[in-house]
């Protein structure tokens, strides 16, 4: 079984968060800027066996597509392109950066920390890939 990757893809940066071999912990990988997220992914499913690629779906509060889902959909559509062999999936991410915030608070990092974006982004791909794979447990029963 191959691990599952997510991606809080922003018009700025991409947060990165994977499972570890088992599928049982999500890990915050890191945060790369938008324009080298394909190299990135090209590079680390070469040396990893990933199955599942699973991208944040910004949703409003009434359950429709965002307007961020402009920018976002052309980069699923590449991705689906560029990785055929891959699942590609979609989480919604309503809430994460706020999440992503608030447990930087919680683990007591400095005003200065928390400013800073890239962490927020990894904190948030992370937060989407929890909530993925606490999906697929509801889905298969667990």
């Amino acid at each position: 079984m191959g691990r599952i990757l997510a991606l809080d893809y922003g018009q700025k940066r991409v947060g990165i968060a994977v499972t570890d071999e088992s599928r049982i912990i999500a890990n915050g990988l890191k945060t790369v800027h938008v324009k080298d997220v394909m190299a990135f992914l090209k590079e680390y499913l070469l040396k990893e066996n990933v199955d599942c690629i699973v991208v944040g779906e910004p949703r409003d509060m009434k359950n429709q597509a965002s307007d961020a889902s402009r920018f976002i959909e052309p980069f699923v559509r590449h991705l689906k392109k560029q990785f055929p062999d891959i699942v590609v999936d979609r989480m919604d991410e309503r809430f994460t950066s706020r999440m992503a915030f608030q447990t930087m608070i919680d683990a007591g990092l400095g005003k200065k920390s928390r400013q800073n974006k890239e962490l927020v982004d990894t904190i948030s791909a992370t937060l989407i890939l929890q909530s993925y794979m606490e999906s697929l447990k509801h889905r298969s029963g667990n």
